[in-house]
């Protein structure tokens, strides 16, 4: 096994499906011969050609509008918008067509792309390369969402979304992008998408998150143990599909649910969870369902790390369940 990155396992996945499916193709601006701005990309290149990884106008519109033009034909495309931010150009391609294709041909034709894109804050990259849209997307039928918190995960999901028939948006969380290695197996292996993961098992109260907010999940975890709180830490990996089976076990367990998500407050994905729990656990829950979220502002540069949630919130919200 080799010890990566987050950002290194994604290309090991790349790698790893580019080689094993010469229908699989990378196409995005500055993937090339720049290997990509977060360097994901490195390498693709000039082992690939010119043909399979391609360099495309500053273009994102175009850049998914191709991607589509592809997958219909029977290649599998993934693209890659440099920043979540800069997506929205293309959402129209995304949510109009991408998305609908399987349906309005009554499952005749698929639409595998797979767009990767980093997400979120954590890099001090301002109110342009910041921000967390995954809401956006899961909020349109025919998409699936992904968000990995390691590396491990990363490139089993990663290969699991370019395997798939559907369209997938691949969200990678760029503030751990570096932040830590892991283990990871050489070639193919993959996590099925929908699968939630328990990152540390407890009694008293679910910490539920996905991608970077799974680690402040833990680091929350750890203090509270301090304090004699058990917390159990639940990772998505994916919010569509959704593992309902895996939160609803775990709250009902616990009986206390806090949800962590770097997104806007209002109509965040976490909103939907605490739905899920009113309408199917409301008679296991000795506590009100918390969240601890992003603010419902432009996401801020010099406060950034005011804005994004940490420990000591969530470590708040706990003591709020705890005494409820």
């Amino acid at each position: 096994m080799a010890n990566l990155t987050l950002v290194q396992a994604v290309n090991d996945g790349l790698h790893t499906a580019m080689h094993q499916n010469k229908d699989v193709l990378v196409l995005g601006e500055d993937v090339g011969v720049n290997g990509g701005v977060f360097r994901a990309t490195e390498g693709l290149q000039e082992k690939y050609g010119s043909e399979r990884v391609i360099d495309t106008p500053l273009a994102e519109a175009g850049i998914v509008g191709m991607a589509i033009g592809m997958a219909l034909y029977g290649l599998k495309p993934v693209p890659e918008i440099q920043f979540q931010d800069f997506i929205f150009p293309a959402f129209d391609q995304i949510v109009s067509e991408m998305a609908k294709f399987r349906y309005r041909s009554g499952g005749d034709y698929t639409c595998p792309v797979v767009i990767r894109t980093p997400y979120g804050g954590g890099i001090r990259g301002g109110g342009y390369h910041s921000q967390s849209g995954e809401a956006y997307f899961a909020h349109t039928p025919g998409l699936k969402v992904v968000i990995p918190s390691t590396p491990y995960d990363a490139k089993g999901l990663l290969l699991a979304s370019i395997e798939d028939e559907d369209p997938v948006i691949f969200m990678e969380p760029k503030r751990i992008y570096r932040s830590f290695k892991e283990e990871v197996p050489e070639g193919n292996y993959t996590i099925p998408l929908g699968q939630a993961a328990i990152r540390q098992k407890g009694k008293d109260v679910t910490l539920i998150g996905y991608g970077s907010m799974v680690e402040v999940c833990q680091e929350a975890a750890d203090q509270a143990s301090e304090k004699d709180v058990s917390c159990e830490v639940l990772d998505l990996r994916s919010i569509v599909p959704l593992d309902e089976d895996a939160i609803l076990n775990s709250v009902k367990k616990t009986g206390r649910a806090i949800i962590v998500q770097e997104a806007p407050r209002t109509s965040g994905f976490g909103a939907e969870i605490s739905a899920i729990l009113a309408e199917e656990a409301i008679e296991y829950l000795e506590a009100p369902v918390m969240r601890v979220t992003g603010f419902d502002t432009p996401f801020p540069y010099t406060l950034e790390h005011d804005y994004l949630p940490n420990a000591k919130r969530v470590g708040a919200a706990i003591e709020k369940v705890m005494h409820f």
